[in-house]
Parts: C-alpha cells; sequence; structure tokens
C-alpha cells in the first residue's frame, strides 16, 4: 500500500523546485497522488477495508488543501502541476 523508497526518490527528483527540495507543495502532492492510487488499488481486492479507506479519505483532503494553496498563490505552477499529475479540474 505505501510507495517504496525508490520510488519516492524518484518522485522528490522529479517534482523538486530546486535540488534538495522534499518540502515543496509539489513533492508533497505527488508523493500523496501515488499512495493515493496505491491505496485506490488495494480497495479493488479489500472492499472493506474501513480503516484503510479513513487514511485515504484524510490524504484526499490534505492533498486538496495542498493544491488549493498552490493554486492561489500562482496559478501557472497549479496548471502545470495538476497536467504533469493528471489530475483533472
Amino acid at each position: 500500500m505505501s510507495i517504496t523508497a525508490e520510488r519516492k526518490e524518484a518522485l522528490i527528483k522529479e517534482y523538486a523546485r530546486v535540488e534538495g527540495d522534499t518540502g515543496s507543495p509539489e513533492v508533497q502532492v505527488a508523493i500523496l497522488t501515488e499512495r493515493i492510487v496505491n491505496l485506490t488499488e488495494h480497495f479493488k481486492t479489500h472492499a472493506k477495508d474501513n480503516h484503510s479507506r479513513r487514511g485515504l479519505l484524510h490524504m484526499v483532503n490534505k492533498r486538496r488543501s495542498l493544491l488549493d494553496y498552490v493554486k492561489n498563490n500562482d496559478k501557472d505552477r497549479y496548471s502545470s502541476l495538476i497536467a504533469r499529475l493528471g489530475l483533472r479540474k
């Protein structure tokens, strides 16, 4: 369900704004998106796993608030980020 350390490093390198950037909203949204996709796949076989579903809802809400932050500060960054991640909106 969680992502591997190698995959997390790859996401950090891909979405980092500068070298060594691990905390920018873009990186956080990319990591959350990967975890959300993994959990969504998990629920296809484990439909009654309500404990993990609560965590999924928390991750979706966190990603939404981070995306709102980016949208309010820089609309170009927001539009490029959702295009790169393949999110709708």
